[in-house]
């Protein structure tokens, strides 16, 4: 395992096509249109990706390769908290079509009205397609527990997979996409990756333990919206600033800073967009050679703050977004 969570995981401008990473939750379920794909999109999702000539990534060599180069962008299908839905519906989908994919378990809901059984789960961990990924135990507001506490919830989760799986897995999701400098320090000394909640596309510069994922529900799922995400590359930087994605009172706005690499051309066609105040708005940018300043104008309304960029780099564009969790203390 990695032994620290160093906010630098940059290496060179590397021109990685990258890995972009989709990120669903439950299917054809009427409750949740925030979490919920409908199967016919997700059918008409899944035949785009292979329209458009991307390979799907199994997780398993996406976690050997990281490092390495991809001359064509892979796509890494996830999904988070093993609900029943997903087994029922997307998983004799994916299985007949051979899609592999990642599915994030939380332990203590399994088995309870409306998620998986552990002999389902297992099921999917035997079959060649199926990675299953780490999501704490009670995928509660972890960043709001005391650091034993947060300690604690996913010790008991591992105990769980090592007693139900025989190994605890390697790559880990937050919950809500939410962590501190804090956790994320201890979660890589545990695993060799973690996703979060915000949007980009992964290239071997990006941070192992706080990799971007699109969302992809009812509500953003439209296949125009989604032809577009799929279209998107990596924006390769060296640095973001600053590391602490949880802001209080005294913290936030956070002061935002991204350097680029010095190959990275066309800065100058950067935008930005930010949910400060509560609404989303084009952000005000500067630029002292190749650190880009972010300029927020309000704070961050509770619970979540987000920050995305995108670039038309002589018409191929590259997208990257950011997220903090905003406490009261």
């Amino acid at each position: 395992m990695n032994t620290s969570a160093d906010n630098s995981n940059s290496k060179y401008y590397s021109k990685d096509e990258g890995v972009l990473s989709i990120m669903y939750h439950r299917f054809n379920e009427n409750k949740y249109p925030s979490t919920n794909i409908r199967m016919n999109i997700f059918d008409e999702q899944m035949q785009m990706i292979k329209d458009l000539g991307y390979n799907f990534y199994n997780p398993k060599i996406f976690e050997k390769e990281f490092d390495k180069v991809k001359d064509k962008k892979k796509i890494l299908v996830t999904i988070d908290d093993g609900f029943k839905s997903f087994y029922d519906e997307a998983w004799p989908y994916l299985r007949k079509n051979n899609i592999p994919f990642i599915l994030f378990v939380s332990t203590q809901p399994v088995g309870k009205n409306g998620f998986m059984t552990w002999s389902q789960i297992i099921e999917i961990e035997k079959s060649e397609l199926g990675t299953i990924g780490h999501h704490s135990h009670t995928h509660e507001y972890l960043i709001d527990m005391t650091h034993e506490d947060f300690i604690d919830d996913i010790e008991t989760a591992s105990i769980i997979f090592k007693e139900k799986l025989g190994y605890v897995p390697s790559i880990f999701s937050y919950p809500f996409g939410e962590y501190s400098k804090l956790m994320k320090d201890y979660i890589s000394n545990k695993f060799t990756m973690a996703f979060g909640q915000h949007s980009g596309v992964i290239d071997l510069n990006k941070d192992r333990f706080e990799l971007p994922r699109f969302p992809i529900n009812e509500k953003y799922g439209d296949l125009k919206r989604f032809k577009s995400v799929i279209n998107y590359n990596p924006l390769e930087y060296k640095l973001i600033k600053p590391e602490e994605k949880k802001i209080n009172d005294k913290t936030n706005p956070p002061s935002v800073t991204v350097e680029f690499f010095e190959s990275q051309k066309n800065l100058n066609n950067m935008t930005c967009y930010s949910n400060d105040g509560g609404n989303w708005k084009k952000t005000s940018l500067t630029f002292e050679n190749n650190i880009m300043n972010i300029k927020l104008e309000e704070k961050f309304v509770p619970r979540r703050g987000r920050i995305n960029c995108s670039l038309n780099d002589n018409g191929k564009w590259r997208w990257f977004g950011t997220q903090f969790t905003v406490v009261s203390n």
